[in-house]
């Protein structure tokens, strides 16, 4: 079977489903919402808002909007060469031999990435939060590393 059709060869990116479908849903109705009452509202009463109220508004509004989308454009994405981590908007790339272990304990918000150097690091693109859908991440990413830091002993 050739390597293209082998669904554990890279590049692979593993993304959250339910944090991106809540956030981009639920963040548009509720921009939705705002709208609608804003405009709901008699020109006497919105003209009661001052300058600093609107900016306060806009600010919280643009505020959660901006995390809504650093959560949703978390990811891991494993290729020939290194393994990189987008949380929110951070990346950082590690090299194969760099990743010890990957884990996903139950109850845990996203998967863990053990280091090489002792450190871990938040994988957020594998989200607990997805249930079974995580849980077989975790299987493949674990594949991946075991694949790409396999030595001919294997100590």
């Amino acid at each position: 079977m050739p390597a293209a059709s082998d669904p554990l060869a890279p590049p692979v990116t593993f993304r959250p489903l339910g944090v991106r479908v809540a956030t981009y849903v639920f963040g548009g109705l509720m921009i939705l919402v705002a709208a609608v009452v804003w405009f709901s509202f008699s020109a006497e009463v919105r003209g009661q808002f001052t300058l600093f109220q609107r900016g306060t508004l806009l600010a919280f509004g643009i505020g959660a909007v901006v995390a809504g989308h650093a959560l949703a454009r978390s990811r891991v994405v494993a290729n020939d060469g290194s393994l990189t981590v987008v949380n929110g908007f951070r990346s950082r790339r590690y090299d194969w031999s760099e990743v010890v272990r990957v884990s996903l304990r139950q109850g845990s918000p996203w998967a863990t990435l053990d280091l090489s150097d002792g450190t871990s690091v938040a994988a957020m693109g594998i989200q607990g939060s997805d249930g079974t859908r995580a849980i077989r991440q975790v299987r493949e990413l674990r594949a991946l590393v075991d694949a790409h830091t396999r030595t001919e002993r294997d100590d």
